[in-house]
């Protein structure tokens, strides 16, 4: 972590994130005018503590990109939930449980814990360790395609959000 917040945060970065942090505030407590003390402070200080915690990278988000991983997401979402539902109320269908190691790309930070996150989403499959190089997964089946699809979903995630 680091100590303090980088002297060079483009301004607008700063201001986005504020902008984001006051529609926050404003979804979950609402436009009283009692609270417009209330919400400066809490805007500012979020504002601070994201810059301090994650500053902002040269990464530029693709709103095409984000949409494909979205229907890439909603499609394996779909796919493997029947796959896992179908498993589960046919007793005939096997369950080979198990571990697959998935090599990543991605380094260790912020954005191996978005593709994490990501993928835990998915069903059939948990991220459940790793270390440098790999992700550890939890599968229902370790036969079916899974490596496969988690890197159609690292492509997707790294095309989408860190285009950089």
């Amino acid at each position: 972590m680091r100590a303090h917040v980088t002297a060079g945060v483009p301004w607008w970065s700063a201001a986005s994130r504020a902008a984001w942090f006051l529609c926050l505030w404003l979804v979950l407590a609402g436009a009283a005018l009692d609270d417009i003390p209330a919400a400066i402070i809490a805007v500012a200080a979020a504002t601070w503590t994201s810059l301090r915690l994650l500053e902002p990278g040269t990464a530029r988000p693709s709103p095409r990109a984000i949409c494909r991983l979205t229907l890439l997401f909603m499609y394996h979402s779909v796919v493997a939930g029947a796959d896992v539902a179908r498993r589960a109320l046919d007793p005939r269908l096997p369950l080979r449980p198990g571990f697959v190691a998935y090599p990543t790309g991605l380094p260790r930070g912020p954005r191996r814990n978005v593709f994490a996150t990501l993928t835990s989403l998915l069903p059939g499959t948990v991220p459940a360790g790793g270390d440098e190089a790999q992700i550890l997964y939890h599968c229902l089946d370790v036969e079916q395609p899974v490596v496969e699809e988690l890197a159609a979903e690292e492509v997707a995630l790294v095309r989408a959000l860190y285009n950089d």
